[in-house]
């Protein structure tokens, strides 16, 4: 029986041949590695000397107005208001500092690395093939082998996180800029280089304006997948709201971890909401009128 169930030949796979690959790699390659780890660190720091200059009740006061200002009802300003000054009574503010930078850069150069990627594969058919299976890869892999080889290049810390963080979350904007520009309508791009319109003025001004929406909504998928993976992040080290929970769930401390997880939450809500409100097409100004025209006379 334990012939018959068990396979009948099983590779012998040398793990070590792979790592010392990666090794070797990391140490032949130093000085670009050293590079882009540089390039990284001084990105983080300007963006975090940006937000800590940002006091808090400043910070409060800009969520409260594009709250108000994006869904056009003031009480959702001032519960995202609120919702954001509980991370602060709850004393974990400087730390949900630290987490959003991280975000901020890897969003930064996944929009950078991504957004040509997603005009190049919609372009191109044969470069969709092949980066099709890529990006389905990419999107399966469970994430935690992502953080094996920023360890190996990078080391731990903040800048390992950013590139696990851009690696996990460049797929959706990749994906929907090229699904976006794919779906304009045929018609509309014969027109525009009926009227002379070059390939690149085609683009520019006729494609990407069609699809800003699912590139839009792309880049809202981003910033949220961001969100999730810099939690995991702290297992290499990357300081924030992540590893609060890390710390907590090692000392098994439930009262930690569970408001350093709703800091998570709340934080996560208010990209999710804002990102959406931000992007939603909204109506033109005309239609409101005559909407609200109609509703006086039905009245």
């Amino acid at each position: 029986m334990d012939k018959i169930n068990s396979f009948p030949y099983v590779i012998d796979i040398d793990y070590g041949k792979i790592d010392n690959a990666f090794k070797t790699f990391a140490i032949d390659n130093g000085y670009i590695l050293d590079a882009i780890k540089n390039s990284i660190k001084s990105l983080l720091a300007l963006v975090s000397m940006i937000l800590n200059f940002i006091p808090w009740w400043l910070l409060l006061l800009i969520v409260l107005g594009a709250g108000w200002y994006l869904s056009g009802k003031l009480r959702t300003g001032v519960i995202y208001s609120v919702l954001l000054s509980s991370i602060g009574f709850f004393g974990l503010w400087q730390l949900m500092i630290e987490t959003l930078a991280v975000i901020v850069v890897a969003v930064f150069i996944s929009v950078l690395l991504g957004f040509p990627i997603g005009v190049l594969v919609a372009n191109s058919d044969k470069v969709n093939s092949v980066v099709r299976p890529i990006l389905d890869t990419m999107q399966t892999m469970p994430v935690m082998v992502y953080l094996i080889p920023a360890v190996i290049f990078f080391g731990l810390g903040q800048v390992p996180a950013v590139i696990a963080t851009f690696i996990y979350s460049v797929v959706p904007i990749i994906r929907l800029t090229n699904h976006g520009i794919r779906q304009v309508s045929q018609e509309v791009i014969e027109a525009s280089y009926a009227f002379g319109a070059t390939w690149f003025q085609t683009l520019i001004k006729t494609q990407i304006p069609q699809a800003l929406p699912t590139i839009l909504t792309g880049l809202n998928q981003t910033i949220m997948m961001a969100m999730a993976m810099v939690v995991i992040c702290s297992m290499i080290g990357a300081t924030g709201l992540g590893m609060e929970i890390l710390i907590s769930v090692n000392r098994i401390e439930v009262g930690r971890g569970l408001f350093a997880g709703t800091a998570v939450v709340i934080v996560a809500i208010l990209l999710d909401r804002l990102t959406q409100g931000w992007f939603k097409e909204k109506p033109p100004q005309s239609e409101v009128n005559k909407h609200d025209t109609n509703t006086i006379n039905a009245n």
